[in-house]
């Protein structure tokens, strides 16, 4: 079977028995345990299915909690937590719209479910767009209907790698929230792709070299941002805040950043936008103002995708190997499922610069 043919779009809660039986039947309940121990409920069920992944004083309070309360544990629940589902989710919190309009997103897909069919393993594609959903989510993975949890495109304040953690699952990130990520990730050099942008646009002589990054409340973003400022004082060129303009990473956010681009500085002779899809917005703003490329403006992308290979001229793009950081998003995962890690638990992969004619 492809793996496409096990993924699907919307996860469908039902109430597990196990989940609120002591509830239902007035007995303690996991929540009421986690409470007098001061602990999360994820915690609570990983002493009770006897993890390692629990400290002996955490273990200590759980068990006095669990003694002073009377409490006892749902064995349909014990044993749907002993048992392994092989299913992986991969949660991608945005809109249909950006993903299906984005190859970052199909790219990596395709690496993570290829690697995930050689492991006979299902993979569930969830979209979680708002708080409800996340709830939702969460209760879904409450009820041990997965064994692990991918994450990607994760903005900075998003609380679900955590709460997977706490729930007791492996978890992987695409990315990080912050240059200390706490939770297991892979990643690409982001920075070293700003830099490699710069250096390659000041090589040709262009010294007004503007940027459109992504969303600043999302890692990479920053990091492409810090690249590109690095890259301009190894250059030797003076920074100008003028120069800088915040996208979304999606191609009507690079419209909307290289109209107010030029705007203000009419005078810049090049663009490195943090992706292909917000160059080729940028593009044609830079077309409809009469601005030739790379004759007047060069401009170099992120990502090295299709939308690169056929813009016209095609576009100068930072390649990041996507469908390697899925298959490797995924060996992660599942060494830590089977609790046999042999990667490092955060891996960066290294960025190629793709010259072609936009510069």
């Amino acid at each position: 079977m492809p793996w496409w043919a096990s993924v699907s779009s919307a996860l469908s809660y039902e109430g597990s028995s196990g989940v609120v039986s002591g509830r239902q039947s007035g007995r303690p309940t996991l929540e009421q345990v986690a409470a007098r121990a001061g602990v999360g409920r994820g915690t609570v069920s990983r002493v009770i299915n006897g993890s390692p992944r629990v400290s002996e004083r955490t273990r200590t309070a759980v068990d006095r909690a669990v003694a002073e309360l009377g409490y006892v544990p749902n064995q349909a629940a014990r044993a749907l937590a002993g048992s392994r589902t092989d299913a992986i989710a991969l949660v991608i919190p945005e809109a249909e719209a950006r993903l299906f309009a984005e190859p970052y997103f199909l790219d990596l897909m395709r690496g993570v479910g290829a690697e995930l069919a050689e492991a006979d393993k299902q993979l569930l594609l969830t979209l979680v767009r708002s708080e409800r959903e996340r709830r939702r989510f969460e209760q879904y993975l409450a009820a041990q209907r997965v064994d692990g949890v991918l994450l990607a495109s994760v903005h900075g304040d998003d609380p679900l790698p955590d709460r997977v953690r706490d729930l007791g699952l492996p978890v992987v990130m695409n990315g990080r929230r912050t240059e200390a990520e706490p939770v297991p990730y892979v990643d690409s050099d982001n920075i070293g792709a700003g830099r490699a942008a710069v250096a390659h646009l000041a090589g040709r002589g262009r010294s007004r070299v503007a940027t459109v990054t992504g969303p600043l409340d999302m890692y990479v973003a920053r990091a492409r941002l810090g690249g590109y400022r690095a890259g301009l004082a190894e250059a030797g060129l003076p920074p100008d805040e003028a120069l800088v303009e915040a996208g979304d990473f999606t191609e009507e956010g690079g419209r909307r950043a290289m109209r107010l681009l030029l705007d203000r500085r009419p005078d810049l002779d090049a663009v490195f936008a943090a992706s292909d899809v917000m160059a080729a917005g940028a593009r044609g703003v830079l077309r409809e103002a009469g601005r030739r490329v790379p004759e007047d403006v060069a401009l170099v992308g992120v990502d090295d995708s299709p939308v690169a290979r056929l813009m016209d001229p095609p576009l100068t793009s930072v390649r990041q190997p996507i469908e390697e950081m899925g298959r490797s998003m995924a060996r992660m995962l599942l060494q830590d499922i089977a609790r046999a890690p042999e990667e490092p638990r955060r891996h960066v992969l290294p960025t190629e610069l793709v010259v072609r004619a936009s510069s």
